[in-house]
């Protein structure tokens, strides 16, 4: 079974734990995700309003079907608190075949 672009990585921050934990469970329940890390300590500078800003942040890193990715992002979109959101798909080219029949395995179909 061919798995060459059938796999994303997709990475989301979150401004606290408690939004990151929401977030992960928003995709984790709906199963557009199999699985959500939660990586802390994240120092994010980025141009907003003009200025570069300096924030504290968490990373999700959130492994999913490609073919889910637009429905995992409305889902994001949907419950972040940001104005405007990270969501950045990053395609899976290879990786332990097992591993990545596990993600389809615990995601729901493309509809």
């Amino acid at each position: 079974m061919s798995t060459e672009g059938d796999f994303t990585v997709c990475y989301v921050t979150a401004p606290n734990h408690e939004v990151a934990t929401t977030l992960a469970k928003t995709v984790l329940e709906s199963k557009t995700a199999a699985c959500v890390n939660i990586i802390p300590h994240v120092e994010s500078m980025y141009w907003w309003d003009g200025q570069v800003q300096t924030d504290k942040e968490l990373l999700l890193m959130i492994k999913t079907r490609s073919a889910l990715v637009s429905q995992l992002t409305s889902l994001v979109i949907e419950s972040h608190p940001y104005d405007v959101c990270e969501v950045i798909a990053v395609p899976i080219t290879a990786g332990n075949e097992g591993y990545l029949n596990w993600i389809r395995e615990s995601t729901k179909e493309a509809v």
